[in-house]
């Protein structure tokens, strides 16, 4: 299998993996939890240094990992009181554990270099020298730990399709059948946080972050389901996956930015296009309505 394939794959997955999650984020209005995970997971980093006094990447992951679902249950017990919105509980939680880290760092571990490029923030461009064999045949770790995780929240989907579903657009009424909302918000976040870990060391944390937001925002704009909707956005990230690679190759570029500006193209794309929902078909029905109202006013003039 050729580096350029193992880097496609790897991106396509994390965009899979992102996009079966991310419609549910965006339209639950916590989009930026990706982001919020980026940040939080500094405390575990460090943590698992000064207990085991390892940089290797899977005790990192771990730590991160555990620090990152400690995020996303805090920003959802603040939001769940109803005194603070999402947005502004995504805002207290990530400085706090970002802080945290920042003090671990400067407090115990000064001395020591915390290489988090290597460790949690990857660089999609060195896939290819991770390898695994199975059965005989050599391939990207990334792409296996992808494509595992992309199966999970498949699973996990398809199995609460319909309790997500009632939970992200009422939940009142899902309480009154007896499916608890805060149960599955903790579940969607906890999926989210353990997707964005897990992909962090393979792709980087920016990538991630815009596989989770960028394609699903571009989607909500072209449709009004929800089947539609998730698999719109996993198209849109292999759109951006491949596109980016070919883009990237081009300009001798980096291929993650290269990604990220090419999802970012489709969401313009998406906000000027967009069949409905589009800024040029607004302004034609608003022009078109203009039509209608001026019309018979001009009619009723040239009779009189």
């Amino acid at each position: 299998m050729s580096a350029d394939l193992q880097i496609i794959l790897t991106a396509g997955l994390v965009a899979t993996a992102c996009g079966l999650l991310g419609p549910f984020l965006v339209l639950r209005r916590v989009a930026l939890m990706g982001d919020a995970v980026s940040h939080a997971v500094l405390p575990g980093i460090v943590a698992v240094f000064l207990l085991f006094q390892t940089r290797a990447p899977v005790p990192v992951v771990i730590g991160a990992a555990a620090f990152a679902i400690v995020c996303v249950l805090a920003i959802d017990a603040i939001k769940s009181t109803g005194l603070v919105k999402a947005d502004a509980a995504i805002g207290l939680v990530f400085p706090a554990l970002f802080s945290l880290g920042v003090l671990g760092i400067t407090k115990y571990a000064s001395n020591i270099h915390l290489d988090l490029d290597s460790t949690i923030y990857g660089e999609i461009a060195f896939t290819p020298f991770r390898q695994t064999t199975i059965f005989g045949v050599d391939i990207a770790s990334s792409v296996l730990t992808m494509g595992i995780v992309s199966l999970v929240n498949l699973a996990l989907v398809i199995a609460l399709w319909k309790e997500l579903k009632v939970t992200t657009f009422d939940a009142d009424f899902s309480r009154t059948i007896g499916v608890s909302p805060t149960l599955l918000s903790r579940l969607l976040l906890v999926a989210t946080a353990i997707t964005a870990v897990t992909a962090f060391e393979s792709v980087g944390a920016i990538l991630v972050v815009t596989m989770l937001i960028v394609p699903a925002a571009a989607a909500y704009l072209l449709t009004d389901r929800l089947t539609v909707l998730v698999a719109l956005t996993v198209t849109i990230g292999w759109i951006s996956a491949v596109a980016g690679h070919a883009t990237a190759i081009q300009l001798d570029a980096s291929i993650a930015g290269a990604m990220g500006m090419i999802a970012t193209l489709c969401f313009v794309l998406a906000l000027f296009a967009a069949p409905k929902y589009g800024l040029l078909s607004r302004a034609w029905r608003q022009q078109a309505r203009r039509r209608r109202i001026t019309l018979p006013t001009a009619g009723d003039a040239s009779r009189s």
